[in-house]
C-alpha cells in the first residue's frame, strides 16, 4: 500500500509501507498553498528534487539540515550543490538521466526526460519504483511522445502530472499524457499556486474520464492524503 500526501504545487509525500521507506519530491513545503511549515513536517528517508528551480528545491537545503539521517538524491550537479551548503558529501547521491538508481534492496528510482529548464543541470522527472508500486513525478514539463516510453519501460500506477500551463503543461495536455503513459491513477499537481497556472481540476477529471474510463483522477486539497493499494 502507497499513501501519498500533497503540500501543494510539486510537493508530495511518499510513503511506501511494504519496504518501510518515505520520499520527499520536490520540498517547497512553504508554498502559498501548504498547511504546514518545515516545523511540522516529520522526517522523510529521502529526498527527491527534479530540478533546482526555487519552486521545487523549495525548503530542501533546510530540511537537510534539520534531519540528519535524510538523504538526498537528484541530477548530479544539483547533489553537489546540496551537499556543499549542508557541508556533508555522504548525505547526497548525484545520478543523471538514464537507469536504474539503487536506494535499498527493493527501493530504486529512474530519472527521466522533462521539457522544461534548469539552473544546474538538466530538467526531470522521476520514477519511483518499489515493490509494491511505481509512481512517476513527471517534475516541470510540456507533454513529449517519449513518455510512451516511460509507460513501455516502467510501466507507472501512478502519475503526479502538472496541468497549471504557462510553464508546463496544461490541462488539454495532460490529458495527452494521460493517453502516452496509462496509468491506473492520476494525481494533479502545479496548479493554482499563482494566478498564472490557474487551473481546474475538475475539468482535467471530466476529460480523463471522457476519454479513459477506466483510469481514475484523484484530487488532492493541499494536506490531504490518500492511499493506493
Amino acid at each position: 500500500m502507497v499513501l501519498i500526501k500533497w503540500f501543494g504545487h510539486a510537493a508530495f509525500l511518499i510513503k511506501l509501507k511494504s519496504v518501510n521507506k518515505s520520499i520527499l519530491i520536490d520540498p517547497w513545503i512553504t508554498n502559498p498553498l501548504s498547511p504546514i511549515g518545515v516545523d511540522r513536517l516529520e522526517e522523510p528517508d529521502y529526498i527527491i528534487v527534479t530540478h533546482d528551480h526555487g519552486d521545487h528545491l523549495g525548503d530542501a537545503i533546510e530540511i537537510m539540515k534539520k534531519f540528519k539521517r535524510t538523504i538526498f538524491v537528484s541530477l548530479y550537479e544539483i547533489a553537489e550543490y546540496v551537499g556543499e551548503q549542508i557541508k556533508d558529501m555522504n548525505r547526497v547521491i548525484g545520478a543523471n538521466i538514464g537507469g536504474p538508481v539503487k536506494l535499498s534492496k527493493e527501493l530504486d528510482v529512474i530519472f527521466t526526460p522533462a521539457i522544461h529548464s534548469s539552473i544546474r543541470s538538466s530538467p526531470a522527472g522521476v520514477v519511483v519504483r518499489s515493490s509494491e508500486s511505481v509512481i512517476y513525478h513527471a517534475g516541470d514539463t510540456g507533454v513529449f511522445y517519449d513518455m510512451v516510453l516511460i509507460r513501455e519501460l516502467y510501466q507507472p500506477k501512478i502519475a503526479l502530472l502538472p496541468i497549471g500551463g504557462h510553464f508546463t503543461m496544461g490541462v488539454d495536455e495532460a490529458v495527452k499524457a494521460v493517453e502516452l503513459l496509462r496509468p491506473s491513477y492520476v494525481i494533479p499537481m502545479h496548479y493554482n499556486t499563482f494566478p498564472v497556472i490557474s487551473a481546474d481540476p475538475e475539468m482535467f477529471r471530466e476529460r480523463v474520464s471522457e476519454k479513459f474510463p477506466e483510469i481514475r483522477v484523484v484530487i488532492l486539497k493541499p494536506g490531504e492524503e490518500v492511499e493506493i493499494r
